[in-house]
This record gives C-alpha cells, structure tokens and sequence, in this order.
C-alpha cells in the first residue's frame, strides 16, 4: 500500500487541496492503485501548497504547488518537474525545532492512534504521577513564556491558581488570533488538536480545575470543526471527562465561537465574552488567576502556551529550558507574511536573526524589490527599517529595541510601502476596534487619524506633530489594556525611522496595490 498526504488546512484547501485530494482518490481507484489517502495538516510552507507527499522506502518525497491535473502526471513520473525532494531534508524543514509543531504535518490531526504512536498523552501520563505543585514547578523551570504576546512567565500563572482557594477553577484557552499576518493558533488546531487537548488537560490537573474552554475566533470554521471533533474523540478515549486516563482527574472542555471582535483577545475582554457579555475590558486587580470566569480562579493561556506544555513534561523542564537565550526559552512559531517570497510558519528556538529568518527562509520580498520595513507583534508592532533587522528573536532585545515579538507574526514590507499610511491604520485599526470603556483608547485613536491627516496635508506641521507624539504618550500612559496603550508602537515607530513619509508629497502606491 503506498500512502499519499494533501493536507486538510483551510490554508491549503483554499487553493485547491480538496480537488487535489479528489484526484488522488480518482487515479487510484481508475488505476486499480492501493492507496492510502491522508488528510493531514500543513507542513508550513505555505508557498507550496497545495502540497502532495508521497511516501516511500527513503521517506516523505514533496511536489507542490499540485494541481488537480497533475496528479496522475506525478504519478506517472516520481521525478515530476514539482518534485522537491525529501520533505525532511528540505532547508526549512531540517533547520527547524519543532516542539509545538512537531506533528503538525506528520499526522492525520484526527487520529488518535497516530497522536499516540508519535509521543502523544505522554506528557500527561507524567504528569499525572507528579503532585500538582511538581507540575507547576516543571513548567515554572522551564522558563515557559505566555506566547499571547505578553511574555508573562506560564508557571507563575498556574502557581497563583494553584493556590487560590475555590471549589470551581476553569482553565480557558485564547485562541482569538486576530493579530494581522498570525496564523499559527489555527495550523495547529487543525493539525495537531489533541496536543492542545493534552496541554489543557495538564494545566487542568496542575491547578485543580475541572472545567476549560477553548474561545476561537469565528473567522476559522475549519480550525472550530477540527477541534470539535477532536474533544468528540478525546471523550470516547478517556483523555476527557471522568476519571482521565484512571487517574480520578476530572475535566470538561468545550470550544466557545467569538463573534470578531479584535478586543477579545485581550483576556479579560475573552472572559467577559465568554460569560455573555459584550466583550469589553476589566480593570486590574483583581487578575484572572484569582477572580476569573464567572469570578472563579481561572488559568488563561493562548494556543502555543498550552501546546508547550506535553513536551515539558514529556522531556523534563531542564531540556526545553536548554533552548533559547536569556530569559526567552524553548521555542517560538514565527509567522511569516505580507510581502514575502516564502511565507509560512517557521519554529525555531529564540536567538535567530530576524534578518536571517526574513532573507534566509523567507526569501526576502516577493515583489523582488529591497525590505523597506517589517512589522513584528501584529497591528501594535512597531515597525523596523531594513537597517535594523539584525536583531535577535528574544523578548528583551526586542523589548530594547522599542518593539514587542507579541504571537511571532512577522510581516514584510517592500520599497513601496508608504509609512505615513501604515502609521494611520495602526490608529484607525484602534479606533475601529477599540471596545471603547477608557477615553484615551476610545476618544485618542479618533483624534490620531485625524491628526495624521492633517499632518500629511501640511497643516500646521510642527503643532501636530507635538499633538500627535502627546496623544501616543496619553495612549500608553492612560489605557486599560494594550489594545489603547501599544497603538502608538507602530506610529511612533514609523515617525522615527521613517519621517520624510510624514512630508507633503504625492503620496506613494500602497502596500496592497503593489501585492494584489
């Protein structure tokens, strides 16, 4: 029997995977073929999708991007002009540290069978013979950061559960990714569900909580229907429910559909939401840890925290906390987007280049032309000029470069962009998603659109300027959340590197007219 691979990513499914998969079902059977048909999830390398593996003696072997007519030509010919070779040993699979991710590709993403024979549960079956607080303190040892955006150190959040009194405890899962060029939360819920099952369940154990929820964003039915079917499976396998895996450890887990609201990323806005309520910021304290969901003790990680998990406690802390540099261990999932030759996702340990990340694996632009900026961290991001990309992957070195790594995506800008422009979106991006409780987010991000416009105009030049860098220091000073309080990063930043852009001139073709 020969095993063929086209992943079920919405990713490569828009660009025809299902009609490729429906060829190989086709040729099979016209050809009397004994074929194997696996829908697993991406690989990543999104610039070959649709890509179809085919596995023989020597091991997975890629052509991509596949048409549905070319399938019965690769079958004819195994040295098809869209072979690439190994999958394996291609540069940006080999180079890589997948921990995360390290199924994500491998496995049908609704097997439970292939989830287990590829290190699957093993994790939690450690853990389960630890004392709660010996988990906790594996994680803490791990240096494991909140991969959300904030960086806030996993295990303290967990120990402040742990040690919060309450009968009901509730472990929530933010994957409300709405940060512009960030796809990782959705490629590993549709490729590698049951690794969040699992880190959930940990965390779950860890703290003493027996209820979770996983809050995603409406925009990803794919990922929603994966993850729904995954929890049916993990139910039906004991890794759910009632006495999990004969352990006594009880947890429920349910998948809540947001509505789009950017905001809800933020979490106490996701609690709010998931309570039913119009999603809107809580002042802090009190913090989730201790008054959460329905008021209860509540343990909030995003999608990568808690895929971080199984490995630690199926590798020990000692050996994820061997990766990275510094304070920023183990790995990251960095997204690669806009303007780029090679897009995808790419999981690395900290410490990478960015500029190496960008030119070396991303291929530099796709128009071909020069890097002129590249926004890290999402619509707050700020944005670096081509002359400063030689900045190494790690939260302080970014946090002293007056920038942020936030949830890894990366976005490419060429020569063309116009950065004025860039910097009036950050404020009208705000403006439109701001959930409008504190004035300086609410009224701030209005009036920077406004004075960005006038500024470009050449109105009162100098007045405005001032104006604007005050309204970006209110906004940082005087927000409820981050949503208000990073919105200058990005303007700020685009003033700094990029001033002559903020000149009076014939304004220049936008990002998206010279990408479309």
């Amino acid at each position: 029997m020969t095993t063929i691979y086209v992943p079920r990513d919405s990713a490569a499914v828009s660009v025809g995977a299902d009609a490729v998969a429906e060829a190989v079902r086709t040729q099979a059977e016209a050809r009397g073929l004994d074929v194997r048909l696996v829908r697993n999830g991406t690989r990543g390398m999104l610039w070959l999708e649709p890509l179809l593996e085919i596995d023989t003696p020597e091991g997975r072997v890629g052509y991509g991007p596949v048409e549905p007519h070319q399938v019965a030509e690769i079958l004819d010919n195994p040295d098809h002009e869209l072979k690439v070779g190994l999958v394996d040993e291609l540069k940006w699979m080999k180079d890589q540290t997948r921990l995360c991710y390290k199924r994500v590709g491998v496995t049908d993403p609704l097997s439970a069978d292939d989830y287990l024979a590829n290190g699957g549960m093993a994790g939690l079956r450690n853990a389960l013979e630890m004392d709660k607080a010996e988990v906790v303190k594996a994680v803490t040892d791990s240096g494991l950061r909140g991969r959300g955006g904030a960086g806030f150190p996993a295990g303290i959040k967990w120990n402040t559960v742990l040690n919060t009194p309450g009968e009901l405890k509730f472990v929530c899962c933010n994957a409300d990714e709405g940060d512009s060029g960030t796809f990782a939360d959705r490629i590993l819920i549709e490729g590698d569900p049951f690794c969040l099952i699992e880190g959930m369940a940990i965390a779950a154990y860890a703290t003493a909580a027996t209820e979770g929820y996983v809050y995603l964003r409406s925009e990803y039915p794919d990922a929603v229907k994966t993850l729904r079917q995954a929890i049916e499976i993990g139910y039906a396998r004991g890794w759910l429910g009632e006495n999990i895996l004969g352990s006594g450890l009880k947890f429920d887990l349910y998948v809540r559909v947001g509505a789009g609201a950017y905001i809800c990323g933020e979490e106490t806005s996701m609690l709010e939401s998931l309570e039913g309520k119009r999603g809107m910021v809580r002042a802090k304290p009190p913090i989730p840890a201790i008054t959460g969901l329905f008021g209860k003790p509540t343990v909030v990680n995003n999608v990568l925290t808690l895929a971080s998990v199984p490995s630690i406690l199926a590798d020990g802390a000692e050996a994820y906390a061997a990766l990275g540099m510094g304070r920023s261990l183990g790995t990251q999932v960095f997204q690669l987007a806009g303007n780029i030759a090679r897009g995808g996702v790419y999981e690395t340990a900290f410490g990478m280049s960015l500029a190496e990340l960008i030119n070396e694996y991303g291929g530099g632009t796709r128009s071909g032309r020069p890097v002129r900026a590249v926004q890290v961290g999402g619509p707050l991001g700020a944005y670096l000029p081509a002359d400063r990309l030689d900045i190494p992957l790690d939260y302080e070195a970014f946090a002293a470069a007056d920038a942020m790594l936030g949830h890894g995506g990366v976005v490419v800008f060429d020569d063309t962009v116009d950065m004025a422009a860039m910097a009036r979106f950050a404020m009208e991006f705000c403006a439109e998603e701001s959930c409008g409780k504190c004035t300086p987010c609410r009224v701030g991000s209005v009036r920077g659109v406004e004075t960005i416009d006038k500024i470009v105009a050449g109105q009162d030049t100098d007045a405005n300027l001032a104006v604007l860098n005050d309204l970006c220091e209110l906004m940082t000073d005087g927000s409820l959340c981050a949503m208000g309080g990073l919105t200058p990063n990005p303007v700020l930043s685009a003033l700094k590197h990029f001033p002559d852009d903020f000149a009076v001139r014939t304004p220049r073709a936008s990002h998206q007219e010279t990408t479309s």
